[in-house]
């Protein structure tokens, strides 16, 4: 029989999923985990038991996290989770579907290898930029178990966010605004998969100042700089690689914080998006110079508030649609799975900038740099994210493609344009640093 306390517990932190997280549980399987994937890259290896604590004490932090999804009639739900959480050393490709059953039930994992930390996040619990302040918490909580007298002062300073779980979709969206969604469909692209489940990252660690120096040369920000040099590395790696023949936009989607245009301090999910659409022989998008007005233009037109909400609308209107809203959670299923495939078609790939991973004091003295990951999927093979600490930008590219053409010119591209990138992978493709000397 349960305790009092716990039967507390459990109606304490109960609560529906947002609207963004609603759709994520029902599309999600081993094919498409939606899961992302933190993290930080030590100047000293790590110690698994203190970062079990950590992990811990983090969640004494942010209880929001301390949850698991449970089925409904309708819909899923989130609500207290009692068991502790798993840490445990990598052993697996990143962003890999969590499996509830193997990980007690919690929606994230958190593993290690020598002098990394990592935290796959499945998308329902939270986005980026909230799932980024709970890492953050813990290898804050890390540090100063493993330096108690370095940090002793250090910690004092620090504070917690609030732990504000409320659905912003519903609190911000406007039910008049109408959707502005595209009804062409992206170019794929071409290839052969690396099969058996396998996972190709590639970091490209870049200097952040050379590559600021070379992106006001074009007056762009670093986001369109990047995004620029990848629909270039597409067209020149893949569309005309393989002889692409048809008319088909390269659409690139960009997640947008929407903390930035509405009040809120929510640490679920609370983000929308923006599709770029290069239309690469209608508007003669041939070389880079070409491509990064686009790109520029394009920026500035759908990164208008009025778009923004028109966009996150759209979808919230979706998620409470009164026929979907009715439908029981089998039914749902068979919908959402058989409308997220018809979905992804609509994109080439997506590419997520958090930015800066803003870490204070002396705690930086023990960090070299962070990484960002995202799922790749059956049809955008290929997806990209980046974050920035100190003087380091990570770009990484995550695929299931044998063929790395596009990494490779990415790497190229910078390089010839003086901007210093080193390269790490996880060695399931070949070494691209070695191959362009």
């Amino acid at each position: 029989m349960k305790s009092r306390k716990n039967k507390k517990e459990n109606k304490l932190y109960w609560r529906r999923l947002d609207n963004s997280a609603k759709i994520f549980p029902i599309a999600a399987g081993r094919k498409y985990s939606t899961v992302f994937r933190l993290s930080a890259v030590l100047k000293e290896k790590v110690k698994p038991k203190i970062l079990y604590k950590a992990v811990n004490r983090a969640l004494e932090q942010y209880p929001s996290f301390k949850v698991r999804m449970k089925a409904g009639v309708f819909w899923y739900y989130l609500e207290y989770n009692p068991k502790k959480p798993i840490v445990e050393e990598e052993k697996d490709y990143p962003c890999k579907y969590i499996e509830p059953r193997t990980n007690n039930n919690y929606l994230f994992k958190v593993t290690y290898f020598e002098n990394k930390i990592n935290i796959d996040i499945f998308h329902s619990l939270t986005d980026g930029n909230s799932g980024n302040m709970f890492f953050k918490e813990i290898i804050y909580n890390y540090l100063e178990l493993v330096h108690k007298d370095e940090l002793k002062e250090e910690r004092s300073t620090r504070k917690i966010v609030e732990n504000n779980t409320e659905d912003s979709y519903m609190k911000n969206y406007d039910k008049k605004a109408k959707g502005n969604s595209s009804t062409k469909k992206a170019y794929v692209l071409k290839g052969r998969k690396i099969g058996f489940g396998a996972i190709s990252t590639i970091h490209e660690i870049i200097d952040l100042e050379s590559l600021k120096n070379e992106s006001k040369k074009y007056g762009a920000t670093i986001t369109q700089y990047l995004t620029a040099v990848l629909i270039h590395s597409i067209y020149e790696a893949n569309y005309k690689k393989y002889k692409y023949k048809g008319n088909k936009p390269i659409k690139v989607c960009i997640p947008v914080n929407l903390k930035k245009y509405f009040p809120s301090k929510t640490m679920s999910n609370f983000f929308s998006y923006i599709t770029l659409e290069a239309e690469m022989r209608k508007d003669n998008l041939d070389t880079f110079d070409k491509i990064i007005e686009f790109v520029k233009a394009d920026f500035k037109k759908r990164l208008q508030e009025e778009e923004i909400i028109k966009t996150m609308s759209a979808n919230v209107r979706l998620g409470t649609n009164f026929i979907i809203k009715i439908l029981p959670l089998i039914l749902k299923k068979i919908f959402v799975r058989l409308s997220y495939i018809e979905i992804r078609k609509y994109t080439t790939i997506t590419y997520s900038n958090i930015g800066r991973v803003g870490i204070i004091g002396k705690y930086k003295n023990y960090i070299d740099y962070f990484l960002m990951l995202i799922a790749p999927e059956p049809v955008e093979k290929i997806k990209c994210s980046s974050c920035t600490f100190e003087n380091k930008m990570v770009f990484t590219f995550t695929s299931i493609l044998k063929d790395n053409s596009i990494e490779k010119c990415f790497y190229e591209f910078l390089k010839e344009k003086n901007i210093n990138v080193e390269i790490e992978s996880n060695g399931v493709l070949d070494d691209i640093s070695k191959e362009t000397k």
